[in-house]
């Protein structure tokens, strides 16, 4: 069984990492600092730390004039936040701006289980997506936090990053070397492929493991990056394996699976389905359950693949 790491834990020590790294880089908090561990960036960077209280869009116009005077301002609340309070403020100051401001989106997807459906975050990376000029990572297990934040810093312009709340399988090693806009192939198949991002990929994994014993072999793909969307490999899989399920934490509707639903009808048409939440509010209760119950199953996986490989040609 993979090792298992809190995805907040990683994120704090990947955040203190990058401020060793770079004094140009500040982080700004939405007062959620002890809940997405942005405070151990405040305890070794003090004078590069900014509480601006519960007030998501002043979070976002304060980022925007740091990243005017040259800083790099890393700014976080739950991205529920994100996609609803603050989007004003995303779209017109810092898309519109362009402005170099990294907004860490915690909380996303069903990982705030217990706080429910206003918590809850499943429109965001079709809200996200778009809004031209934006960027968005999506992050898939704990070690490539300190991965991704040092492209994050250095890519010019927005970025959204998403973030999971609760502890995830360790999926990579030091050999992970992900570029942002670049997919992953994590394990090889021939018949289908599945196309995930997140909590999905170890899901996708899984699925891809059961389906052997139906004779089906599936490829994997990781997503990190959901735009700049990788087209190319999107292309090459759908003409590979002749069949493609996306997997995400998200509403089926204008995420991971809508981009690359609107690659395959223009450039490879083939048999396409999503996983994904069927376009409904979840309710509360503990995160695998919630998983689960609404369309993120590892048999939901299992299913979409079988329904896709009937469909070929």
């Amino acid at each position: 069984m993979a090792e298992v790491v809190s995805m907040r834990k990683a994120y704090g020590d990947a955040l203190v990492a990058l401020g060793h790294e770079r004094d140009d880089v500040v982080v700004l908090s939405a007062d959620v600092a002890n809940s997405d561990h942005s405070f151990m960036f405040d305890e070794v960077f003090p004078n590069r730390f900014f509480n601006v209280g519960i007030a998501e869009p002043a979070l976002v116009d304060i980022s925007v004039g740091f990243a005017i005077t040259g800083r790099v301002p890393f700014a976080n609340t739950f991205a529920a936040f994100f996609a609803t309070r603050a989007v004003e403020m995303v779209r017109t100051h810092a898309c519109y701006g362009g402005a170099n401001i990294k907004l860490m989106g915690a909380y996303a997807g069903l990982s705030d289980s217990f706080d429910g459906p206003t918590h809850h975050c499943i429109t965001d990376l079709a809200i996200m997506r778009s809004l031209p000029n934006m960027t968005i990572v999506v992050p898939s297990d704990p070690n490539s936090l300190s991965k991704f934040l040092p492209q994050i810093a250095a890519w010019d312009g927005p970025v959204y990053c998403r973030l999971n709340r609760n502890a995830q399988p360790v999926l990579f090693d030091e050999s992970y070397k992900p570029e942002i806009g670049k997919a992953v192939t994590v394990r090889e198949g021939g018949d289908a492929t599945i196309i995930a991002c997140g909590v999905m990929v170890d899901r996708a994994l899984q699925a891809a493991e059961q389906l052997k014993d139906q004779g089906i072999s599936a490829r994997v793909i990781e997503m990190h990056t959901v735009k700049p969307l990788d087209v190319e490999a999107v292309v090459k899989a759908a003409e590979e394996t002749g069949a493609v399920v996306t997997a995400e934490e998200h509403n089926v509707l204008g995420g991971l699976g809508g981009a690359v639903a609107e690659v395959l009808s223009e450039r490879a048409p083939v048999p396409v389905r999503r996983v994904g939440v069927a376009d409904r509010f979840a309710e509360t209760g503990p995160y695998e359950m919630l998983l689960d119950n609404y369309g993120l199953a590892v048999e939901d996986v299992k299913n979409a693949v079988v329904e896709a490989t009937k469909s070929k040609r």
